[in-house]
């Protein structure tokens, strides 16, 4: 069965004007200007070797309690039901991109905001009801530090940010705790702009790499507050594919019909696991750390059988029974990017009251407010160096009890009259306020 899903060193040369003295002086300055550069060169190349050669060269246990423990588990459960959803919602020939990761931190700040049944109904979405909202947040803090700083080799940074309407009043421990444990970048914006989520999305762009752009495209008119995560990944292959084996080969898609696409080649050892009607193989990044799993089904139709069979649980079991094998590999190259609000799936998951009039956000204002949207987006790229990959998800919390909206923005008709006889005095009509 075959599998088919998909820094050099500088030198600086150092240099200095030598003055017009005789011969001799110029001769020896410029000897002494060679030596050094190469001595330089020798030093920065030995620097280098040092570094990498103390680099780790397999995977470095992150050791988590007990309770960092239940948050990672009911963190994958949330993963694996999220994603079943949007799956569902989606067609069967659409490329989909989800960061679970992204969707619960963003979420998991709003608990904080969050009272009596709507928190509940939150902590319930997330699969992490029965946990404390002070163990969610500890956990998070301590689980971010942890993937940050695990493999030097893989680039990875995980980004919150705050953003609230300059006239809107947030109370202080909400906010406080945001920066704490989330290291939440505190913003503000002005609702009367009606380009301030521009602001929003140059944030985003600059903490994804560029990867994630122009992710809103207006506010509501209604909005107070905007909690964002954002997410950005790229780490190169432990082993990486050697672009002059790629070659346009066949894949398969779930309809049947086929398609020529690069397909990279390896044969090395990879972990492996044939379960009932699919494989199951780990790529791993830097140095093992973080990997690409590869859920592959027999048939190329065969991805809603397996996900009725895959949840957690047996996504462990299928890791502790990989074994090491060497692979005639083929894995395409592919690039694209994925964006969906997710208010319905989330709704479905038990969070629907959150974006209702009934919602209770007490602890992050007096005013009466709502969730307006929860909108996600992400981007990847798998190359034979590696994979490139971003993600964020934009909570938009708006008041629940706002007057309707009345823009005159375009030619009107208008009379002045008196009221208690309703006698019109004057009547008119504005083509272009800007012509007298």
């Amino acid at each position: 069965m075959k599998l088919i899903p998909g820094n050099p060193n500088k030198f600086f040369l150092l240099s200095w004007s030598v003055p017009l003295i005789d011969k001799n002086m110029r001769s020896n300055a410029l000897r002494i200007t060679i030596l050094f550069s190469a001595v330089f060169s020798m030093l920065l190349a030995s620097c280098s070797k040092t570094t990498e050669s103390n680099l780790p060269q397999e995977p470095v246990p992150i050791n988590l309690t007990a309770d960092q423990s239940s948050l990672v588990k009911s963190g994958n459960d949330f993963a694996f039901d999220i994603f079943r959803k949007v799956l569902t919602k989606s067609s069967d020939q659409q490329n989909i991109l989800i960061s679970p990761l992204s969707i619960s931190c963003a979420l998991s700040m709003v608990v904080n905001g969050a009272a009596g049944t709507t928190r509940d109904s939150i902590l319930k979405a997330l699969r992490v009801a029965g946990l404390s909202t002070d163990l969610i947040n500890s956990s998070w803090k301590d689980l971010t530090a942890a993937l940050l700083n695990v493999d030097k080799r893989v680039l990875i940074s995980i980004s919150n940010s705050v953003w609230s309407e300059k006239n809107f009043d947030v109370k202080i421990p909400f906010r406080e705790v945001l920066t704490y444990y989330y290291n939440a970048e505190v913003k503000s914006f002005d609702i009367t702009n009606p380009l301030a989520y521009q602001d929003i999305n140059r944030w985003i762009d600059d903490k994804t790499n560029g990867l994630i752009t122009n992710m809103l495209t207006g506010l509501e008119d209604n909005t107070v507050m905007l909690l964002v995560n954002a997410i950005y990944f790229k780490g190169k292959w432990k082993s990486h594919f050697d672009k002059a084996n790629t070659s346009n080969g066949t894949f398969y898609r779930p309809d049947g019909t086929a398609a020529e696409v690069p397909m990279m080649r390896k044969v090395s050892d990879y972990k492996i696991y044939y379960g009932e009607g699919f494989a199951m193989a780990e790529f791993p990044y830097g140095q093992g750390n973080f990997v690409m799993d590869v859920l592959l089904p027999d048939s190329p139709n065969g991805i809603n059988n397996l996900l009725s069979v895959v949840n957690a649980e047996s996504f462990n079991s299928y890791i502790d029974k990989m074994a090491s094998g060497e692979i005639d590999l083929s894995f395409p190259r592919f690039k694209y990017g994925f964006k969906k609000p997710l208010n319905s799936i989330l709704t479905d998951m038990g969070m629907g009251i959150a974006f209702t009039d009934n919602a209770d956000f007490s602890n992050i204002s007096d005013m009466k407010l709502l969730i307006n949207s929860v909108l996600h987006q992400s981007f990847i790229e798998t190359n034979e160096e590696g994979t490139e990959a971003a993600a964020a998800t934009i909570v938009d919390v708006g008041t629940t009890s706002m007057p309707p909206s009345l823009k005159i923005d375009h030619s009107f008709l208008y009379l002045i009259r008196e009221t208690t006889t309703n006698s019109i005095l004057f009547m008119g009509k504005v083509a272009d306020p800007l012509v007298n």
